[in-house]
Parts: structure tokens; C-alpha cells; sequence
């Protein structure tokens, strides 16, 4: 096989700024070399088998030099791998690029440049600053920072526009260059950190006011830029969205927050995902197993989540069947959600309750209950078991078997925790009882290590917005209160809920 090292620019932190290219690339990897700056959950998109090496470099901390990443690109090209060297931005902008690509050179090696969207020009636009205006700003100059001396400052000095990368450690000297070659203290400025991340934070001064507002703040990853645009900030923004400029912590399932989180993007927000379910199969899969082969036995089939469903057909399939099995059986299912799930497998149920919780479903059940048999496919533990008790008060004899569990992860997501210590969070969704206690538990855990914080003062300011009542219900138990709490008990209805108590 011939290798080949594929230079792929990442974008900015966002993973939604990323190329059709750079991602179909990163799904065919069998190396990863991959710098500091990068989204960790790119690595999410290479194949389980490819070998992953961080060869960030971080000012001030243990890193690899760069003789070693150049051998290390050519040693798994010329071993016929498929290698991504992925790079934070564009490649070529800053990215010492250019060394590595004479190393592959002069060892006759395949290479590709693929091009990424650079900091230089999105985390203006995610901070709704343009770079050029019609009126204000003609051209604008990307520069970095790292050392002023090298800059020819005359010229600088002049230009409408300044965008300065790997500036925040030196920001007193540019500031200082800028005022002693004619540049007005008045001059605005904007400071632009993790730009397009969950953790971006923007100050905005003048050169003379600047450096008093960052005292003693890290602003590392920054964008600098000064100029007259700054003020234009306002004037460039969706100011429309209703849920513009908040950050909303998302506690659901790893593999259940994606499509949420992109929906409370369209919105404006900003979202952090804080796992607070862990998702897995049953302890034993024997009680199920041996439902399957009875199927024909029973009258119903109740599923009541989008996990139910999964699992349940993922086992039909395991065991040689497939939707066919359920010809003879009717399917009630517990919202919107569940059905679609149901409908992924060519089934429509034949009952969905009105008010979308398992309650509702013995209320407004289709049939009479009496003699009727139940196939309850349901979580392991931790289920309410009201829905079971009442189907049996009917008459009905149900069979629950455990499709699957669901436990709390060991550890608190750390962008989620470092965003609650630092106030950034603005609202916290819950979509089930067991992520309000397990978000409980995994925060009082990280409380009990460090005796100074309390939750009370760390959740104050924040907004709780639930699912429905079961969940508000714990929230009234374990964090004292519920903000929001959705009128339709969906993901849907929990952002129209979210989207109404922004706009009131």
C-alpha cells in the first residue's frame, strides 16, 4: 500500500465548522496526529482501530518537538498508512506547516493540504464583529503575537483592522506599540477567547480601558481585534434568536444529546453536553430472550422510551428475528419520540397516550385491561412502578423483563464542571428523573473534594427546566426548585418551554 499524510485544517473548537472533506478523511484514518487545540470530540470520528498521537504544543508545558512529529508522519507514511496531521484552523496559517511538508518532501512522501475555516476570521464572526466595512474598515491585517518586536508597527499602526493571534500574553506591548505610533487610546478592541466553543468569552474596551478589564484573567486561547468594526459588534449579531447568548447545560445520554443540542443551537444558544446517564445493556439478557420466543403469547407490547426500542430490536435481531415477530401484537409506546424510533423499524404503534407520560397511557388505554398479557420491556432498575401496579389494578397480567440499564457515569464531564465553577452556565435541562440525580451526585462529588464551594452558591443564578412533572418533581427534592417545566413532556416541548420564558 501507498501511505500518504493528509495536512486537514480543524476549524475552530466547534466540530459544525469542520469540512465535508476533513471529516470524510478522518473517517478512513489509520493514524491521527493531532495538535492541542483541537476538539477532542473529532477523535470520536476516527475509525476505533487508528492509532491517535497528541503532539500539542502548549507554551509552558511538556510537548513534542517538531523533528519529532515530522518523523513520526513520515515512519507511518512510508509503513503505507493513511495519516491525518490535524491542525487547529487552516494549516498554513501559523501551523509551522511548512516544516513538515519539506520533511515529507525530502523523504518522498505523498502528502495532501486540506484547508480548514481559521480563528483569524470565525471567532470574529461568532463574536458578530465584521472585519471589513464600507464605510469604516477597507482591509484588515491577520498577524501574530507571539513576538512583537518582529512586527513593523509603523505600518500596523495605519491599517483599519487588526487581528491578532497568540497576542494575549504580550497584550501590553501591542497595546503600548500601537499608542506610541498614533493609534487613539479610544481605539476599540475586543478579546475574543475559545472563540466558537462552549467556553467562549469576548471582552470588549478601548486600548486605554482594555488591560484593567482582563487583570488576572487567563485569556489564552484569544483573537485580538482592534479597530472601528468592535462598535459594529451590535449591528452584525442574530439579535432574533431567542435563546441568543445563553449557555444551557444538557444532561442526557452521551449518544441521546446530539440532535437536542443541535436544535438549542439554531436557537442561539450555546451548549454544553454533561453526560449524566450512561446507557448500557441488561446485567442478563435471559428474561428477554425468552420473551422473544413467546412473543406470540401476548396481546401487547408497551415500550415507553426510544431506549426500549433499541435494545428491544437490536435483541430481535440478535435471535434471528425481525419486525415479522410482532405481526400478531399490538405496540403502545410513550410519545413522539418513541414512536418515531418505532416507526424507524416499519411499525406504527397502535396507541400513544395524549399526554406523552407512562401515566396517561392506563388512563386513556384503547381496550379493556382485564385478562389482557403485557410484554414490558423496560430498564433494569430505577424505573417508577406505578405504571406496572396500575396495569395490574386493571386486570392485566404484565411481564417486565430488563432490556437494559441505566447507570451515572464515574466522573463529571470537565468543560461542564469548569463551566459551573465559572458561572458561564445559564440554564440546565433535565429530561428524566435519573438526570437530575445523577447531575445531583456527580456535582456533589466534585463539592466534597474541595471544601470551599457549596451548590447552593455554584447553582444560584442558574435556571432549571424539566421535562415534566415526575422530573420536577426530583429537581423540588434535590435542588430545591424548577425555573421552566415543558407544558408537552417532549424534547420538543422542553424548548418551546425554553424558547417562552426567554421571550417573557
Amino acid at each position: 500500500m501507498t501511505g500518504k499524510v493528509y495536512l486537514v485544517g480543524s476549524g475552530v473548537s466547534n466540530l459544525d465548522y469542520l469540512t465535508i472533506r476533513g471529516q470524510w478523511l478522518l473517517s478512513q484514518a489509520d493514524v491521527l496526529v493531532y495538535d492541542a487545540l483541537v476538539n477532542l470530540k473529532i477523535l470520536d470520528l476516527v475509525p476505533e482501530n487508528c492509532l491517535k498521537l497528541n503532539v500539542g504544543k502548549r507554551g509552558g508545558l511538556p510537548s513534542t518537538n517538531q523533528e519529532q512529529i515530522n518523523d513520526l508522519l513520515i515512519i507511518y507514511c512510508l509503513k503505507g498508512k493513511q495519516v491525518v496531521r490535524l491542525k487547529s484552523g487552516d494549516p498554513l496559517i501559523f501551523g509551522r506547516a511548512n516544516e513538515e511538508i519539506n520533511a515529507l518532501i525530502k523523504a518522498g512522501c505523498n502528502y495532501e493540504l486540506v484547508p480548514g475555516i481559521s480563528s483569524a476570521l470565525a471567532a470574529p464572526l461568532l463574536a458578530g464583529i465584521p472585519l471589513t466595512d464600507k464605510f469604516i474598515s477597507h482591509c484588515f491585517t491577520v498577524m501574530t503575537g507571539h513576538d512583537p518586536n518582529l512586527l513593523n508597527w509603523d505600518a500596523l499602526a495605519k491599517i483599519d483592522t487588526l487581528v491578532i493571534l497568540m497576542g494575549a500574553k504580550k497584550l501590553g506591548r501591542i497595546i503600548y506599540n500601537l499608542l506610541e505610533k498614533g493609534r487613539s487610546p479610544d481605539e476599540p478592541i475586543a478579546i475574543i477567547r475559545d472563540g466558537g466553543s462552549p467556553k467562549q468569552k469576548i471582552w470588549i474596551g478601548t486600548l486605554k480601558s482594555i488591560i484593567e478589564q482582563v487583570s488576572g484573567v487567563s485569556l489564552s486561547p484569544a483573537i485580538i481585534v482592534i479597530g472601528k468594526v468592535v462598535n459594529l459588534r451590535n449591528m452584525s449579531s442574530s439579535a432574533d434568536l431567542p435563546l441568543k447568548g445563553k449557555t444551557v447545560l444538557i444532561t442526557r445520554a452521551a449518544e441521546q444529546s446530539s440532535q437536542f443540542s443541535v436544535i438549542l443551537q439554531q436557537q442561539g444558544a450555546v451548549t454544553i453536553e454533561m453526560p449524566a446517564l450512561e446507557i448500557l445493556p441488561p446485567s442478563n439478557w435471559e428474561a428477554l430472550d425468552k420473551a422473544i420466543q413467546e412473543l406470540s403469547s401476548f396481546n401487547w407490547l408497551i415500550l415507553t422510551s426510544a431506549n426500549g426500542v433499541k435494545f428491544f430490536f437490536e435483541r430481535l435481531k440478535e435471535l434471528g428475528k425481525d419486525s415479522r415477530a410482532l405481526g400478531g401484537i399490538k405496540i403502545a409506546v410513550v410519545g413522539k419520540k418513541t414512536a418515531s424510533f418505532l416507526q424507524n423499524h416499519g411499525l406504527i404503534p397502535d396507541f400513544v397516550p395524549p399526554n406523552f407520560v407512562a401515566d396517561s397511557l392506563v388512563e386513556n388505554f384503547p381496550e379493556t385491561l382485564n385478562n389482557q398479557k403485557i410484554l414490558f420491556p423496560r430498564v433494569e432498575t430505577g424505573g417508577r412502578e406505578i405504571l406496572v401496579q396500575e396495569l395490574q389494578k386493571q386486570g392485566a397480567e404484565v411481564r417486565e423483563v430488563p432490556a437494559y440499564q441505566s447507570g451515572c457515569p464515574q466522573k463529571i464531564n470537565l468543560d461542564a464542571w469548569e463551566a459551573i465553577q465559572q458561572k458561564q452556565v445559564n440554564i440546565i435541562t433535565f429530561a428524566s428523573s435519573k438526570t437530575v440525580q445523577n447531575f445531583h451526585d456527580l456535582l456533589k462529588q466534585e463539592i466534597n473534594r474541595n471544601s470551599e464551594l457549596n451548590m447552593l452558591s455554584l447553582l444560584e443564578d442558574v435556571c432549571f427546566a424539566s421535562i415534566g412533572p415526575q422530573t420536577s418533581t426530583t429537581c423540588y427534592k434535590l435542588l430545591g426548585r424548577v425555573d421552566i417545566e415543558a407544558k408537552e413532556y417532549t424534547l420538543e416541548g422542553l424548548i418551546d418551554a425554553l424558547i417562552n420564558y426567554q421571550s417573557n
